[in-house]
Order: C-alpha cells, then structure tokens, then sequence
C-alpha cells in the first residue's frame, strides 16, 4: 500500500487527481530529505507504489516534477501569506501576521518549502527562475512595506527597513534546519515568540526604583 501523501499546497497540482498530488507530495519529501540529485524517478515510483512507466506517463521527468512543486511553492507561500494579513489592522500586527502567516504555511506544507528553498537559486532554466524570483519578491516586498508603514505610524524607529526586513525572514526561514513539528511548541507558536523579542528586543526593562 502507498504511503499517505503528505500535504501540498494548491498551486502546484493544476490536475487536481489523487495520482498526481500522491506523486507531487512524496517527491517533495524525497527532494526535501534526499536532495535533488539523490532523488531518481525509481525512488520517487516506488515512494509512491507505483510503476516506473505510470510515473513517465504522468510526468517527462524528474525536473518537470521538481519545476511544479518549487514554483507552486513559491507562488502558494505569497498568496497565502497575503490573504491573512489584516488590511485595517496596526502596522505592528499585521507585520505580526506576516511572521505567523508564513509559520503557519511553512507548518502545513513542511516537505514543498524544505524542496523549494534548498534548490531555489539551483534551477537551470531562466524563464522558470525569472518567475519564481517575481513571487519571492512580491512576498518579501510584502513585508518591507508593512514595516516602513510601522515607521511612518511611529510604532518602530526609523530602521532600515530592507535590513529589518532580512532579519524577520532570516528567523523564519531557518526553522526548517532545526524545527521538529513532534516536539515542543508549533511553527506559529515560534513565530510569535520571535515577533515578540524582535518587536519588543531583548534588553530587560530598567529595575522599579
């Protein structure tokens, strides 16, 4: 019996059959643990209990099957992230939405982001680099733009933003190098204890007099 397929976001399955996510979601898995060039079809075929010639029937080859898992990725993480940030809320929170967003993306489609973001600046092809690059920077500019709000509003200093920026998704983007979803608090949990200590900082109050 095939394994159960682990979770994998919408975008990257335009055929929307029980065949193609199982196939879609075990070589993500493969490609995330394996790596790219650890992975063959043969693993992937029998990751997924099925034939080497169903597999080529669904798919050319491997790089076909990477290209949608790592652009659906990509594309999925910027709209997801998007579409729960509150517009009407404070800068401060919705750059806290931001952070608990991608957490949670990150939580639900574990195995994709892993495949994704370690072969991101791997991928030979221009045009499907060239895209992915424009998802990436709609979602970053996303962020940047949240905490120059929370300057004007004068809810932050007057950081610089783009570096500001690179440290709130430095802290979320490493947690797949350490993160193990069967121990200790969940993915959003972790987010939100960093939007906290970045927000907040690290210095301890003055002692009351």
């Amino acid at each position: 019996m095939a394994r159960a397929a682990p979770s994998l976001p919408a975008s990257a399955v335009s055929e929307p059959t029980e065949r193609i996510l199982q196939i879609l979601s075990e070589s993500a898995r493969l490609f995330a643990t394996a790596g790219y060039d650890g992975t063959s079809m043969r693993d992937i075929a029998n990751a997924c209990g099925i034939s080497k010639s169903l597999l080529y029937h669904h798919f050319a080859d491997k790089d076909e099957i990477f290209a949608r898992i790592a652009l659906g990725s990509m594309r999925e993480l910027c709209e997801f992230v998007t579409a729960r940030i509150p517009q009407d809320a404070a800068p401060s929170l919705r750059i806290r939405a931001f952070m608990t967003a991608t957490a949670e993306y990150f939580q639900r489609y574990r195995w994709a982001w892993i495949a994704s973001t370690s072969s991101f600046w791997n991928d030979p092809k221009a045009r499907r680099q060239k895209e992915r690059i424009m998802w990436r920077d709609r979602y970053e500019g996303l962020l940047r733009q949240v905490l120059a709000e929370a300057v004007e509003a004068g809810e932050i200093r007057a950081v610089d933003v783009p570096m500001a920026g690179r440290l709130i998704l430095s802290s979320l983007n490493w947690m797949h190098r350490w993160y193990k979803p069967e121990k200790g608090s969940s993915a959003v949990q972790i987010a939100e204890s960093y939007f906290d200590m970045i927000f907040h900082g690290l210095k301890a109050p003055p002692p009351a007099a």
